[in-house]
């Protein structure tokens, strides 16, 4: 039996299918998809959006955190959520408040970051710095307008961004029964107190109470310190050593 023919007409039937499939492989680069051509969502700075880690917006099947807010820049009180991670300056006198989709949020209480709150840990000059880094001097226990405000309890002060940040115990915040180191004038910023433990050898006094004027420390006071415009200007000290 010839066979020629019969494989002639189907290498023809391969080579048809090839340039079917040919074409459409070329039709589809050029043209592309419908769904390819369909116009992209415009990416604003608005409740919803989605960040990446690089602060930049991004479709939201993706990013790190999401805008939870906008506020004006600097936010005022209560214009971002308290759960608020960071605050990202967008221009045009405005601010987005964003929380992270995981942890770690930094906007937590103690956390370092976002909006400052009862439970954070602020340096000297009133910056929120996480409690678990080093160099903080006290920890908020409220933030209020002015230091005649601050609740019971309030052991120092610091000016913040439009409110007084009133501190507890911790950090280098002086209370009863703490040790400082002796300073080189008796009239100081209260920051610039140094507190020591009190078996350092640079134990210098024993705080033993806060008045308002010197003539208010209770008796045992050997010396005393003034702060001026501090909360507490008088800190009553008894003398570890002479």
């Amino acid at each position: 039996m010839n066979m020629l023919p019969s494989q002639v007409a189907a290498a023809g039937a391969v080579a048809a299918i090839l340039v079917v499939l040919t074409g459409a492989v070329i039709a589809g680069s050029q043209g592309g998809s419908r769904e390819d051509r369909r116009p992209q969502p415009e990416l604003r700075w608005s409740p919803g959006a989605c960040v990446t880690g690089d602060y930049a917006l991004t479709p939201c099947n993706g990013g790190r955190s999401e805008v939870v807010a906008m506020a004006s820049d600097p936010p005022g009180p209560g214009d971002c959520p308290v759960d608020t991670d960071d605050v990202l300056r967008v221009g045009s006198g405005r601010t987005a408040c964003v929380r992270n989709f995981l942890e770690p949020h930094p906007g937590a209480p103690g956390g370092g970051g976002g909006l400052l709150r009862p439970g954070d840990c602020v340096t000297v000059d009133g910056r929120e710095r996480a409690c678990a880094q080093p160099g903080w001097y006290g920890r908020s226990v409220a933030l209020t307008r002015d230091a005649a405000a601050c609740p019971s309890g309030t052991l120092d002060t610091l000016e913040g961004d439009a409110q007084v940040i009133c501190l507890g115990g911790g950090g280098q915040v002086l209370d009863r029964g703490a040790c400082v180191a002796e300073p080189a004038t008796d009239v100081i910023a209260r920051s610039a107190v140094t507190r020591v433990p009190c078996d350092s050898p640079h134990a210098w006094a024993r705080v033993l109470a806060f008045a308002a004027e010197p003539a208010s420390c209770p008796s045992g006071s050997g010396r005393y310190l003034r702060a001026d415009g501090s909360y507490r200007p008088v800190t009553c000290l008894s003398l570890l050593s002479k």
